[in-house]
């Protein structure tokens, strides 16, 4: 079992360009080490992501909107179609593009106090990449509900639409239980599983185009821009995803 932990509490573990080339390259280290067979996601702080770093989004230029988007896509095809068992271990905030990396995960365990949000919206954006991921694991009305309002998605809540398999505050014998059986599997059949489920998926090349397109068309809007400007300070996420009705 290989463990992945994010390490920029001070930055709410946001994701930047650095965050995503070393989440891949700790997907090349699980498929090298024969032995490993989990590869479980966990967050220092009490934010497990907070999506997209809002100090690196009012950068200039839209080509880093599209060489972020791209690789932020990239990334999350791959958590479906690597050939180990991804866990996100999830305990605190979910943010936007956060959101996205759980959707990805094969399994998702969350402590009580965990809440899930998409506040593209209030930018002027949209969770562009995020949503093919969470209608597949959510169906398509609760992303679109979650999307639409912005409002927090508690972890009971969460786990009644699967967006969580399990809420817990101890997530080792989950682990355990799933490492057991794992170790069984031939070296090849969850790779082979998951690219074959992905197959019968409609998400396709086409469907990268178009997010990855959508993110850089509006993050080339002045007014998005300045509305993520206006946030940049504060990381005002963390305020979005601590209002449950």
């Amino acid at each position: 079992m290989l463990t992945v932990r994010l390490t920029r509490p001070e930055r709410q573990n946001s994701i930047t360009p650095v965050l995503l080339a070393e989440l891949d390259a700790a997907l090349d280290l699980a498929e090298r080490l024969e032995d490993c067979r989990l590869v479980v996601l966990e967050a220092e702080g009490g934010t497990f992501c907070s999506g997209m770093d809002l100090y690196d989004a009012v950068g200039p230029g839209t080509a880093d909107a599209d060489q972020g988007g791209t690789a932020y896509y990239d990334l999350l095809e791959r958590l479906t179609s690597v050939g180990r068992i991804v866990v996100a271990r999830v305990d605190g905030q979910v943010v936007g593009g956060g959101v996205g990396l759980v959707a990805a995960s094969d399994f998702v365990l969350a402590t009580a106090r965990s809440q899930f949000s998409l506040p593209e919206a209030l930018w002027g954006l949209m969770p562009c990449s995020v949503l093919p991921f969470l209608v597949r694991r959510v169906g398509f009305q609760r992303a679109h509900t979650m999307a639409l309002s912005t409002l927090p998605v508690g972890a009971a809540e969460a786990e009644r639409c699967r967006l969580v398999d399990e809420v817990t505050e101890d997530a080792w014998p989950f682990l355990r239980r799933l490492l057991f059986r794992a170790s069984r599997f031939d070296g090849t059949v969850v790779g082979d599983l998951k690219r074959y489920l992905r197959r019968l998926w409609i998400v396709d090349g086409a469907t990268q185009d178009l997010a990855v397109g959508e993110f850089s068309r509006l993050m080339s809007s002045d007014a998005v821009r300045r509305r993520i400007t206006e946030f940049a300070s504060g990381q005002a996420a963390v305020r979005f995803s601590t209002d449950l009705p």
